[in-house]
């Protein structure tokens, strides 16, 4: 009877194991088809005499010997498909906000910092591929959200309209990559309505941080642009002859980002920049960040503002056809049974669709997350924080620092000097993937989930990515969901690669950031409350919140953990309306951008 007995908890005890480590659903139905009695009932102690147990089933123990041995077969490839993702390897790459970074780092041991939790987390995602839970971070928590609805280019009795005459030219060189000059375009709309200008189709500068010519019309639609906007802004595509030929430095209408304040307020263009338009009959404005405050501004500067972004900036079909093929790449060619306006903004002609209902029920849908992993090594770099990578991580930081900050490095000489961990309590640090992955193991996403990452230069490379591909192996970027060829032509040009990662993450079922202060994540939220209809949920973690929960991560239960990030993330989620000073980008909810019914 003993050693019955001890024969049955060595049985259970290979199941336990095996459901903690396996991830392999037919291995895990091999395994228990095994263990059923001649009844076909579960019977993990079938068999009390081993051997016995051996001969009548050897046919499932040599199948699973050979299953095996596929598995380490296909985790081999695996590791080499996930390999490619180049998170930080030698070759020019580009990260999340499409910047270039060529610097070469040596792949450097795996660092976790939360190896009890990482354990924890593993442990609770076996335990959910044998449950049939409904999450409920696929869908809009709140049923608030699907009552506003676009309407930023309707027309209103109050609708200023096109002035009769123009006061003259407006020229806008729009600096930084793709999201920075979206919002410099529709803040020169408004500025261009608010002192009765034409505006002339902005150019891009181009950098030595982004290394990218692209110009307006290699982005967006120009036609489509001027057409959207005709009856609010005089639009043309260039400057008229006869003031061509005009020194626009030397006449003193050159206005750069030193002439105007950061979130300037209409007092100040009206002062500052009509008397030389009025004189000169063009100004110039070179750089032109956010210039341009969100309140106080006139409801219907505000309302245009949103016009432009929402709706008159539209990708040229280039971009569209490319991204539609990495959306059907994602979703596995399977698509939402209705057309979603989010998808028909941003993809136009090229939008997937089904032949019909009952092929949609047939093939089923394929839902992805998308992912903004914000961990480039500039940004590490700028906060100042400790990211568990010791004495090298360390120096190699302060390196880093002296060449590409040196004014930080000036201010910090002259400042009292803030501690890493104090600036972790503060929510002052990046997410690592570690903490971002044990944010989405705490909500409850599966380990089969596939997450789209946007960007795929992350600071310390595939060792910094493990502990995240280890709890969800299908994670993917564009560079490996389309070819070289398909990608070839996007390949020196970062603000259209990046606006191919607007699309993945505008257009998800999820879309999951890590700072909220990131301009992609930014335009991207904006774009999914917007045209979401309540139904694009977007997951925006509170850094200090969540510092302050991995703080006690040396004795934290797992139930706690969950209990608690969700809690901070259903927060994020509620629906509220544009306040006072907020970007309008980001929180489109207000009377001057959406309708609420």
């Amino acid at each position: 009877m003993s050693k019955n007995n001890n024969n049955n908890n060595k049985s259970v005890l290979r199941l336990k194991d095996y459901r903690v480590r396996s991830s392999d659903s037919l291995s895990k139905v091999v395994l228990l088809h095994s263990l059923k009695d001649d009844s076909g009932k579960f019977n993990p102690c079938k068999g009390g005499n081993k051997h016995t147990w051996f001969r009548r089933n050897v046919k499932s123990v040599a199948f699973m010997f050979v299953l095996t041995a596929f598995m380490f077969l296909l985790d081999s490839v695996m590791v080499s498909v996930f390999g490619s993702i180049n998170f930080h390897g030698s070759s020019s790459t580009r990260n999340s906000d499409g910047r270039e970074d060529s610097v070469a780092h040596k792949e450097r041991p795996t660092v976790e910092m939360y190896g009890r939790l990482l354990n924890l987390a593993s442990s609770a995602l076996a335990e959910k591929e044998f449950k049939q839970e409904s999450l409920n971070f696929w869908e809009e928590p709140y049923q608030e959200a699907s009552k506003w609805t676009p309407c930023a280019d309707k027309r209103y009795p109050t609708s200023l309209g096109k002035p009769g005459e123009s006061n003259g030219y407006i020229m806008v060189s729009a600096n930084g990559g793709l999201n920075q000059q979206r919002v410099a375009i529709c803040n020169a709309v408004a500025v261009a309505s608010l002192l009765n200008a034409t505006l002339v189709l902005p150019k891009f500068l181009y950098s030595n941080v982004w290394k990218d010519p692209s110009q307006f019309g290699d982005i967006y639609q120009e036609d489509y642009f001027m057409r959207m906007l005709k009856d609010d802004v005089h639009i043309v595509q260039e400057l008229p002859l006869h003031l061509k030929s005009l020194d626009i430095e030397a006449i003193g209408s050159l206005i750069t980002d030193a002439d105007i304040v950061k979130e300037a307020k209409p007092i100040d263009y009206i002062r500052t920049v009509l008397p030389l338009l009025m004189k000169n009959k063009v100004v110039h404005f070179l750089g032109f960040g956010n210039r341009l405050g969100f309140d106080p501004l006139p409801p219907e500067l505000q309302r245009l503002r949103c016009k432009c972004n929402f709706h008159a900036l539209k990708f040229v079909p280039k971009i569209q056809e490319v991204g539609s093929l990495l959306i059907k790449r994602i979703r596995k060619f399977k698509y939402h049974a209705a057309e979603r306006q989010l998808d028909k903004q941003l993809l136009g002609d090229f939008t997937p669709s089904i032949s019909s209902k009952e092929d949609y029920v047939e093939r089923g849908s394929s839902r992805y997350l998308a992912l903004h992993l914000r961990f480039e090594e500039d940004m590490v770099a700028y906060s100042q924080c400790d990211f568990g990578g010791g004495e090298h991580e360390k120096k190699e930081l302060e390196a880093y620092r002296e060449v590409h900050f040196p004014l930080l490095i000036e201010r910090l000489k002259n400042s009292k000097p803030v501690s890493p961990s104090e600036l972790r309590k503060l929510g002052k640090c990046p997410l690592t993937p570690e903490e971002a992955v044990l944010v989405l193991a705490a909500l409850g996403f599966k380990r089969g989930t596939y997450i789209y990452l946007a960007g795929s230069r992350i600071y310390g490379g595939s060792s910094r990515m493990h502990p995240f591909t280890n709890l969800y192996p299908n994670l993917v970027t564009k560079e490996t969901l389309l070819t070289y060829n398909e990608l070839a032509p996007f390949r020196n040009f970062s603000s259209q690669l990046a606006a191919l990662d607007f699309i993945a993450c505008a257009t998800s079922d999820v879309f999951a950031m890590t700072d909220s202060g990131s301009q992609l994540s930014s335009l991207v939220s904006g774009f999914r409350t917007y045209y979401g209809d309540g139904h694009a949920p977007t997951l925006r973690p509170n850094k200090k919140r969540l510092a302050a929960i991995f703080s006690e991560n040396s004795s934290i239960g797992w139930t706690t953990f969950e209990d608690r990030v969700r809690k901070m993330i259903e927060e994020g989620q509620r629906v509220r309306v544009r306040g006072s000073g907020r970007s309008i980008y980001r929180q489109p909810r207000c009377p001057e951008c959406m309708c609420r019914s």
